[in-house]
Order: C-alpha cells, then structure tokens, then sequence
C-alpha cells in the first residue's frame, strides 16, 4: 500500500513543507510591511481606483472583501476584491497586494493568453483534483502494483490523466501570477506611488506571494511523477 511507501511518504514530508513554510514566509512578510506607511498616504483602494482607472478600466469596482489575503480578481464579476485590510490601509503591503490584483484585471482586459488557457482548464482542473486523487487511492486498494490488479491499473491511469489537469493549471497560473506583479512593480514605479525605499518592500511582499504558487506546483509535480512512476512500475511488473 502506498502509505506504507517510502518514497511516498518522503514526497509527502518534502510537500509538507512545501505548503506550510511559503505560506508561513508570505503571511510574515505581508504583516511585517503592513506596519510600514507609505510616504503618500495613499490607501489599497485608492491605489487600485487610480491605476484601473489609468487603464481604461473605469468600469471595474473595486470592493471590500471579509477576510485576511482574501484579495482576488473575479474575472466572471469583473471587479476587484480587497480585504480590509488592503482596502483600507496605507501601507506598503496593501499598496502592493492592490495593484497586484489590479494588474489581473489589466490582463483579462488585454487578453493575456495564459489567463484564456488557464480559464480554459478550470472546469477539467476542478475534476481532476477531485476526482484524479480518488482514483489513484482506488487503485491503489485494488492492488494495481500486483498481478490481481488489472483493473487497477486502468483505474490509476484514468486517474494520473484527471491529475495531471489539476497539475497542469497549477503550472499555467505561475506565468499568470508573475506577470501580475510584473505589472504591479512597473505601475508602482513608473507612476511614483512608492519611493524607492518602498518598492523594495512591496517586491519582497510580492515575491513571497509568488513563491507559493510555485511551491504548490512543484508538490503536485512531485505527486503527479510518484503516481506515473507506479504506474509505470506495475506494467514491467
């Protein structure tokens, strides 16, 4: 079985790891610059509100959302979603997080192509990540490593393809997010409303933030490599 595994059991700890300690690492770098003033003043919204605006997005709202690093982009409203305290404060962190998500909504607009290929995969991207890891636990019940297990075997490999798509939009929203800060970083800068000081601390703030969707693509990746390595492994057995 594979909890008995312990290759498995490894990818399991180094996975562990890969989710807590990014999210551990962005949530003290956002409190540590949410204490940091900017020099303007200028709280998330109005950030937002200005650089939309700038945009040609003036028909995008920007509104307030319970909850802490609740901030998004919700492209099927069109609106931009700040928690309060983003919304509301005048922080380096809020401002960052702020054009952040604004510079998600620059990118729908635009038609940023890995945004349309990542909204694509969202209906095969939520089946797969709840259907693939069923199968491939069904399988492994039925022993498809085993030579009983013929029918697990087609079980797991109908479940390595439906993981292999959760996998896949983890991978196709790293570009996605990147460049959103990408964005975010050059607005900040070019429009001074943060000194030079400050920018520093709104790249840390972002660069935290982008290191767990890269953290939680590489956990998949390695879960996605361990199920084809058995799968592969119970066909030369």
């Amino acid at each position: 079985m594979f909890f008995h595994d312990p290759l498995y059991m490894v990818i399991m700890l180094v996975g562990g790891a890969l989710v807590f300690l990014p999210q551990l690492w962005v949530k003290n770098t956002v409190t540590k610059f949410s204490e940091v003033r900017t020099a303007r003043g200028n709280s998330g919204q109005t950030v937002a509100r200005r650089i939309l605006d700038e945009n040609g997005l003036r028909d995008v709202p920007v509104e307030m959302v319970d909850g802490f690093l609740s901030d998004h982009y919700d492209p099927g409203q069109r609106v931009v979603r700040l928690s309060p305290e983003v919304y509301q404060g005048s922080s380096v962190a809020s401002v960052a997080v702020a054009a952040h998500e604004c510079g998600h909504a620059i990118q729908h607009a635009k038609g940023f192509y890995p945004v349309v290929v990542r909204s694509s995969l969202v209906p095969l991207a939520n089946l797969g990540s709840q259907m693939g890891p069923l199968l491939l636990m069904l399988a492994a019940f039925l022993g498809f490593g085993s030579k009983m297990g013929g029918m697990g075997f087609y079980v797991a490999l109908a479940g390595v393809v439906l993981y292999g798509l959760a996998v896949a939009f983890h991978f196709v929203t790293l570009p996605v997010e990147l460049d959103a800060s990408g964005r975010a970083l050059k607005v900040l800068q070019g429009n001074y409303y943060l000194n030079q000081d400050e920018m520093s601390g709104a790249k840390k703030v972002l660069s935290a933030a982008a290191f767990t969707y890269v953290a939680t693509a590489l956990y998949a990746l390695m879960e996605l490599l361990y199920w084809v390595f058995r799968l592969l492994g119970s066909r030369r057995d």
